[in-house]
């Protein structure tokens, strides 16, 4: 996602809380392979599940539950 100013951030979807490691290293993954001559490094990366609650872990990934998300 994409903000008017050029801040973004970049999500991934898992159901199950069991890929949330894999979908946040997914995530780091893609940061790091983004040219910041180019453009600004992410404002957030963030796993979206299914269930559990929202936290960010110590690599700087939230994860947030589909069910806190509004509106």
């Amino acid at each position: 996602m994409e903000y008017p100013d050029g801040r973004w951030g970049a999500f991934e979807i898992k159901l199950g809380m069991g890929a949330v490691d894999e979908a946040a290293n997914n995530l780091m993954k893609f940061a790091a392979k983004i040219d910041t001559e180019k453009t600004t490094e992410p404002v957030a990366l963030t796993v979206i599940t299914g269930n559990g609650f929202a936290y960010r872990r110590p690599d700087g990934v939230n994860v947030v539950p589909v069910s806190v998300l509004t509106a």
